[in-house]
């Protein structure tokens, strides 16, 4: 019996530190670097506020202009809240256009881009990043046509048996050119929708990309459609995936480091309000 308690009690020991580790580390999260630690977060704490850039963008930060309720929605907004909570200050929204999000913010204009902002190598040279999701794209086609619905893999797709449709000028077409080179490609003009759907109903093109967020609104309005890859209705693809998160200034990594902190520890809430966000895009 002795020997048996003697075995235990460590494991018992261990579990207790595992826990006491864990909630301390949740706790250093949500703690701040202590004044002088960071010359940033000494500035936000002296002024009160911290300024966050804003730029209508779903489904991270999406604008409210209603006049009731909270400016702003979104997992940006959500974390930009959460940071301005834990700094003890107000959160005070900078607008921005998307041509000028970045320079603003070198021009120390704001504490953070809350934006969001996609990343990408030219970005990282002059800005850090606080990645918190990403963007991907769907490929969707007629739910009747065989030679989308056999697809297995994104190899299918490039045969030259299969027509991919894409807008000419959009951010997707040196991607697909790229990773399609043996299908037949058609380029058409962008008519205001946000997709070459009439080329897949019409049976002109097999196959179309669309950004992941976008699709679970079209498969609601438009019927008989089909996506690749299906699972979790297509939410979780990596095709052509592209980072995104909030951007701060280079030579700042203490502060960078506590925001990274507190994004890893708000993930779920984050993920949450994006399936929400996306659910009601329009």
């Amino acid at each position: 019996m002795r020997h048996t308690l003697s075995l235990r009690r460590p494991a018992t020991m261990l579990a207790v530190a595992a826990a006491l580790a864990a909630t301390l580390s949740s706790a250093l999260a949500q703690t701040p670097p202590p004044p002088g630690a960071s010359p940033r977060i000494d500035a936000i704490r002296k002024a009160g506020v911290l300024r966050v850039g804003v730029v209508n963008n779903p489904p991270w930060l999406a604008q409210n202009t209603t006049g009731e309720g909270e400016p702003w929605s979104g997992p940006s907004w959500l974390l930009g809240k959460e940071f301005a909570k834990l700094l003890g200050v107000k959160i005070e929204p900078v607008p921005v256009s998307h041509e000028t999000k970045v320079p603003a913010l070198i021009a120390n204009q704001m504490d953070i881009m809350i934006g969001p902002l996609n990343q990408n190598a030219e970005r990282a040279k002059i800005i850090d990043f606080v990645t918190f999701s990403s963007t991907g794209v769907c490929m969707f086609g007629r739910a009747d046509n065989p030679k989308f619905t056999n697809a297995k893999t994104l190899d299918d797709f490039n045969k030259p048996d299969i027509t991919i449709a894409y807008f000419s000028g959009a951010g997707e077409e040196p991607m697909v050119r790229e990773r399609f080179a043996n299908a037949k490609l058609r380029g058409v003009s962008n008519s205001g929708s946000v997709a070459p759907i009439e080329e897949v109903l019409a049976g002109r093109s097999d196959v179309a990309p669309l950004n992941r967020m976008l699709w679970p609104n079209i498969n609601k309005k438009v019927k008989g459609l089909a996506v690749f890859p299906k699972e979790n209705n297509c939410q979780d693809s990596k095709i052509f995936e592209i980072k995104t998160g909030m951007g701060v200034n280079k030579n700042e990594q203490v502060y960078l480091d506590w925001l990274r902190e507190v994004e890893r520890r708000m993930q779920p809430a984050l993920a949450a309000e994006e399936v929400r966000m996306t659910q009601a895009l329009k």
